[in-house]
């Protein structure tokens, strides 16, 4: 069998580096995405010196040139691409309520968690559907889950990351929709929650460790044929949308 590939965006640290390592470690080809070369090639050659296979390519997610460019210059090293997690995401710049938080924050913080997702898959798809048993991990968070919004006092302590949260939720269903329009597919399309993990993003606060913010992409990349698609999980638990 010829090795997966896989690419990890937002893969030079945190949770995205995890990723890169544990998918690696599995015996896949993994290409890191860094929005700076340098911090992905550092990354890259952090994990080879632990004898893993990988590599790096530029990819700014909020930047349609970029997004042409990597998706160019993996088709061209390799012709396909078999697992494809979207990891890169941001809080945004100016958190806030959903009526403080300026529109030029809530844009910064859809281009690159929704926009730039959808971009970047759009540009993938055809060397997806080249794989045999295609796989696309959205990285989400409970944060999206518009059920338990709805929940008493589930907003309390994150009603200042709106946009954040807003984002999420519409990852979310764009996952649904992909999922549908692919069903007759080889490619499965799932969204996960890693959990509050102590992370870059949240400065070090959270619950779990890195390793195990990184199973569930890690766990969803692999899946076999029996496996879901249009699913949003966290350690194996399904989330409510």
């Amino acid at each position: 069998m010829e090795q997966k590939i896989a690419l990890v965006t937002g893969g030079n640290r945190s949770i995205g580096l995890e990723t890169a390592r544990q998918l690696a470690q599995q015996g896949v080809h993994v290409i890191i995405g860094s929005r700076r070369r340098g911090q992905g090639v550092e990354a890259a050659m952090q994990l080879q010196l632990q004898g893993l296979s990988v590599e790096t390519v530029e990819l700014d997610v909020s930047s349609r040139n970029s997004i042409v460019a990597a998706a160019d210059e993996i088709a061209r090293r390799h012709g396909r691409l078999d697992i494809l997690v979207n990891n890169a995401g941001i809080l945004g710049d100016a958190p806030g309520s959903a009526s403080q938080q300026s529109v030029s924050d809530w844009r910064l913080v859809f281009d690159t968690n929704l926009f730039g997702v959808i971009e970047l898959t759009q540009a993938l798809l055809p060397l997806l559907h080249k794989s045999p048993a295609g796989r696309i991990v959205n990285v989400s968070s409970v944060l999206g889950s518009i059920s338990l919004h709805a929940t008493p006092g589930a907003l309390d302590a994150f009603k200042n990351i709106s946009a954040y949260n807003v984002s999420k939720s519409a990852l979310n269903a764009w996952t649904l929709h992909l999922a549908y329009e692919l069903r007759d597919t080889a490619i499965k399309v799932n969204a996960i929650h890693p959990g509050y993990v102590k992370s870059d993003m949240n400065k070090g606060g959270g619950e779990l460790d890195i390793p195990t913010g990184a199973r569930t992409s890690v766990e969803l990349a692999l899946i076999g044929s029996e496996g879901p698609s249009g699913s949003f999980s966290h350690l194996g638990e399904t989330l409510p949308w």
